[in-house]
């Protein structure tokens, strides 16, 4: 399965008004694996950046002068967007600008290139309800060093973001059929024998009542009823 880990930074908040991207910056993924291959571009807006972006990514426009505009490379990036799955943290934001830039250029829109986006920002959300979930506050939970990101980049937020994935993510192949278990038999197949020395730990008191707590916390916390409820 092929990813791409997706970053941008822009002029401002809203494609609709006239900002654009300055910079993006993307990181393949195959089966879970880095591959080394990725994207990144620093884009000439042709326009004034909001100082409020320039205090976030640090881009300015004496910077971004001589750098490429988008139309010189929205061919490249579509060809590295194509068919993957995309991966962006509140991809709402930079699926907007994305589409402005292609429609500017009479391009279509983004899903017209992709297999699929995963908003892990939408996903962080399911997953710790009430919790504060920007990339920042991820990176720390899962415990992903960030401390060399004094200011947003496309390129390190991407490759900060493909941690954070595969932190999100971990376990979900374990829910799978593990078909490496399985061996072939004809038509048919038959599991390995599984082995019979595991040690059974049960939970104390304490930690059954500690977790009660914290299951209560996180129903508390979502202001609806828990699946493990209904």
């Amino acid at each position: 399965m092929r990813q791409i880990i997706l970053d941008t930074e822009t002029t401002g908040l809203n494609p609709l008004t006239g900002d654009r991207i300055i910079e993006i910056g993307c990181l393949e993924m195959i089966d879970r694996r880095l591959t080394g291959n990725k994207l990144h571009h620093y884009i000439n807006p042709q326009r004034d950046i909001d100082p409020g972006a320039v205090a976030v990514h640090g881009l300015t426009v004496e910077f971004l002068s001589d750098k490429p505009v988008f139309a010189d490379v929205a061919d490249e990036i579509i060809t590295f967007l194509k068919d993957a799955e995309i991966i962006i943290h509140n991809a709402p934001f930079d699926v907007g600008f994305l589409d402005a830039e292609f429609g500017l250029l009479k391009l279509g829109k983004m899903n017209d290139y992709v297999a699929k986006v995963i908003d892990t920002l939408k996903n962080a959300r399911d997953m710790f309800p009430g919790k504060r979930n920007s990339l920042d506050a991820l990176c720390e939970r899962f415990q992903i060093s960030n401390e060399h990101r004094t200011l947003h980049g496309a390129l390190l937020d991407a490759e900060l973001l493909a941690e954070v994935y595969l932190a999100m993510t971990r376990g979900q192949e374990d829910l799978m059929i593990d078909l490496n278990g399985l061996e072939a038999d004809g038509a048919h197949a038959k599991r390995k024998p599984l082995p019979t020395n595991l040690v059974i730990q049960l939970a104390s008191i304490e930690e059954q009542e500690a977790h009660e707590a914290y299951l209560e916390g996180v129903a508390k916390a979502a202001k609806k009823p828990p699946v493990w409820n209904t």
